[in-house]
């Protein structure tokens, strides 16, 4: 197995973890592109972090094998950690130093010089949108901005690649986009971004591939249009203005189209998902739909056919949806 010869980053083969009789990763197969963002998706225990942690070398595998840029992650680990980052779900910075004084010190530990090291930090202080908090101790930041300033701190150094577990996890919907800026602009400086997430709308925003796991294995791996493509050619999505004709309309709808139409926590909405065999008369189907309920007096107020999510993605794959697994 040879990443460096393949252009890969990232290349596992059959990669098992065990905790006493659990099986937190079960025989994992990956090969992350360099260069690029890769998403391993999938809810609260799948295996992401236990999968992350092996390849930066903080767990030891139990089987399979495991090579980042070539090196294998157990006999060359030294080799593995000078050309990775971690950033984990939690701040890994001093909450009792402030901004600038928590980059300064990791820079020193990573061999620059007082000025460089000062140097250094301003410049990302400045990138990320942190100057002026450079002189407030951590504690005292928003959760976005420790967000920040953990992955600054985890480019301090450039690493030909990062890992960002769950970076997003409690932020709210302007945080979350300031990280997804930063995650792409460190990759359009040649860093490649091993991403996990139980977000659906943050792997499809950010990976150019995704593996989905579920319960330690991958279930799927692709590009967003091939895993979207696997589970159907589409959705059909419809707002009723009568919520009470939504049974009938529902029925009608399994009959035209021939096709699982689901109903949604809106009353008056539901969606037909239709088989990939019936992608080139996708559009006809629903025409066709429409003209029959008009005919039985069912008022559509809106309408829309397009790709499946990739929570539809997931529920068709796993059976469940990541919402439900993270709640429960």
């Amino acid at each position: 197995m040879s990443t460096q010869a393949s252009g890969l980053a990232v290349e596992t083969a059959g990669l098992v973890k065990t905790f006493g009789e659990t099986k937190a990763v079960d025989g994992v197969d990956l090969a992350v592109p360099a260069g690029t963002v890769y998403g391993l998706l999938g809810p609260n225990g799948a295996g992401k972090t236990t999968t992350v942690k092996m390849l930066a070398t903080l767990l030891r595998p139990d089987g399979g094998e495991a090579h980042v840029f070539g090196h294998d992650v157990v006999r060359e680990a030294d080799e593995v950690r000078g050309r990775v980052s971690l950033t984990g779900q939690y701040a890994s910075v001093d909450e009792d130093l402030t901004g600038t004084e928590n980059l300064v010190l990791l820079g020193r530990l990573l061999g620059y010089g007082k000025k460089a090291a000062r140097d250094r930090a301003g410049q990302l202080l400045e990138t990320f949108g942190l100057t002026d908090a450079a002189a407030k101790q951590v504690k005292h930041y928003s959760g976005g901005m420790r967000r920040r300033i953990d992955i600054a701190a985890s480019i301090l150094s450039t690493p030909d690649l990062l890992f960002l577990d769950e970076p997003t996890t409690g932020l709210d919907p302007r945080s979350r986009n300031q990280v997804w800026d930063i995650v792409r602009a460190v990759v359009a400086q040649g860093t490649t971004v091993l991403l996990t997430t139980q977000y659906l709308d943050e792997a499809d925003q950010l990976a150019s591939r995704i593996a989905v796991i579920d319960k330690g294995r991958v279930i799927a791996e692709g590009t967003k249009g091939e895993l979207k493509a696997s589970v159907g050619a589409g959705s059909v999505h419809l707002r009723l203005r009568n919520p009470d004709q939504r049974p009938e309309a529902q029925q009608m709808l399994r009959t035209v189209m021939a096709a699982e139409v689901q109903l949604e926590p809106d009353p008056v909405a539901l969606t037909a998902r239709l088989a990939a065999e019936a992608i080139d008369t996708a559009a006809d189907q629903s025409a066709r739909a429409l003209g029959e309920l008009a005919r039985a007096g069912i008022t559509v107020d809106s309408f829309s056919l397009g790709q499946p999510s990739l929570d539809e993605v997931f529920l068709a794959l796993t059976g469940h949806d990541t919402k439900d697994e993270v709640a429960a």
